[in-house]
């Protein structure tokens, strides 16, 4: 089955681990992500200015892309590109002014009116291939790791995007967690802000958010975190190193995007993964719970 796939940029060079496992892992369980043809970036972040029509342009013209490609439904894997694509389909969905001045604007394009369904790959796995389904192909459970899911802002809020209907205690990455015969680990950060681009403006406000994530899940007693956010594995996973080195009391967690186990549980090879984009450590951390053969040399 073919699924309309919008990848975003970071996927294309920071986050390649993020989206070659779950590229992978979706044609094993029968789904072929056809990535958008002429697709742009997003915008990243979504305009907290009501009157700022401009930053509408780019997430509109890639639904308009997914549409002209006979999608009804687009597929995202980045928190960030699911949240601005999925508020901006609101707009276009709901308000007539908008939409209209929007479409005027994109003269060259299709007109839009919001009939594209923006979906994150938790949200699609849970709805179109079914928590049970993934569960029995599953080939190497992850019995015994204890995984701390990690939301952030963008997944949840706000609420009228939320992949859960309970945005406030959501509980789709748990249950994906349990599909893949782990251990999901609650704890009181799992939707709280990671510091996101303050970790360039103002970086020891993003370095204390962060700390104060990696802490509860650790405390609650957390093998690794899982997310599904370029920035949020940054602040979380890659500054790790620079936390630890300045601060006693916080341990080392490792941070991997949830496609990666998925892959793993799937049974697929360690290459489709890209583990060698990970946090420093990462590899080793696999092989000690047994999710990988051996450290390469």
């Amino acid at each position: 089955m073919k699924i309309g796939y919008y990848p975003g940029c970071t996927l294309k060079n920071k986050a390649k681990n993020l989206e070659e496992s779950a590229i992978h892992a979706m044609e094993s369980l029968g789904y072929e992500m056809v990535e958008l043809e002429k697709w742009n970036c997003c915008g990243a972040v979504y305009s907290l200015a009501d009157d700022d029509l401009i930053h509408l342009l780019a997430p509109v013209r890639d639904l308009i892309r997914a549409k002209d490609q006979g999608f009804d439904k687009v597929v995202t894997i980045c928190s960030m590109c699911y949240n601005t694509l999925a508020r901006a389909n609101l707009v276009m969905r709901d308000d007539e002014e908008k939409r209209k001045t929007i479409n005027t604007f994109l003269e060259e394009e299709s007109d839009y009116v919001g009939d594209v369904e923006v979906v994150h790959l938790l949200g699609f796995l849970r709805d179109e291939v079914g928590f049970d389904k993934l569960a029995g192909a599953v080939k190497n459970p992850l019995t015994g790791i204890k995984l701390a899911p990690y939301y952030g802002c963008t997944l949840t809020r706000p609420a009228v995007v939320s992949i859960d209907d309970n945005a406030s205690y959501p509980e789709v990455f748990k249950d994906f967690i349990t599909a893949l015969g782990a251990e999901s680990v609650e704890y009181s950060a799992s939707t709280e802000c990671c510091g996101t681009y303050q970790i360039i403006a103002n970086p020891e406000a993003a370095k204390t958010a962060a700390q104060k994530i990696i802490g509860s899940a650790g405390d609650r007693g957390a093998d690794a975190m899982i997310l599904s956010c370029p920035l949020c594995e940054y602040n979380l996973g890659r500054k790790q190193e620079d936390m630890i080195a300045e601060e006693e009391n916080i341990g080392s967690l490792p941070v991997l995007y949830f496609t990666q186990l998925l892959a793993l549980a799937l049974g697929l090879p360690e290459d489709v993964c890209k583990f060698e984009y990970n946090p420093k450590g990462t590899h080793a951390w696999l092989v000690e719970k047994g999710l990988l053969n051996a450290v390469p040399a």
